[in-house]
């Protein structure tokens, strides 16, 4: 390829690259959120206080809408825990689950397992089954055995370290 292929090659790139972010801008997607694995908001502290307190604090936009309202619905028998809170917390909470849910589908996996959803398993279909047993890991949903930045809401590709 010459030089002149080049410039016009790298003149294209630049072009796509513009109406992309202006695309992302129209549609309130963020910088910030574009790096931190195209998530629309970090997550409130109120989510941090009560879902991280058991498990990582997914992130909303692994399930759909419909998934989050029934896990918000059902809290007193969250996958085998009592994991109530108030009225006003579960009204916050959900608010924003939804508004940040998946765009990608309205599928409901399988007991609304983040970790049976589309979304997770297209984020993860790199990682091979030998990695999700090792010692270190033992299971999908152990965020933070990866994601070194989990606790605080953060999955953003750059912070994954997968251990030995």
């Amino acid at each position: 390829m010459n030089t002149r292929q080049c410039e016009i090659r790298s003149t294209k790139l630049a072009r796509r690259i513009i109406a992309m972010l202006v695309l992302a801008a129209t549609l309130g997607v963020v910088p910030s959120a574009i790096a931190d694995g195209g998530g629309r908001q970090p997550p409130p502290t109120r989510y941090i206080d009560e879902c991280a307190s058991c498990h990582a604090p997914f992130p909303a936009g692994m399930l759909p809408a419909t998934s989050w309202k029934a896990l918000m619905s059902s809290l007193n028998k969250h996958f085998g825990t009592d994991a109530s809170v108030d009225a006003p917390t579960v009204q916050a909470l959900s608010a924003w689950l939804t508004d940040n849910a998946s765009r990608r589908t309205t599928t409901r996996p399988p007991e609304d397992r983040l970790t049976l959803g589309g979304d997770f398993l297209r984020k993860h279909r790199e990682v091979s089954a030998a990695v999700w047993l090792r010692p270190s890991i033992r299971k999908a949903s152990n965020c933070a055995a990866c994601h070194t930045n989990s606790a605080q809401g953060r999955f953003s590709d750059n912070d994954v370290r997968i251990p030995k």
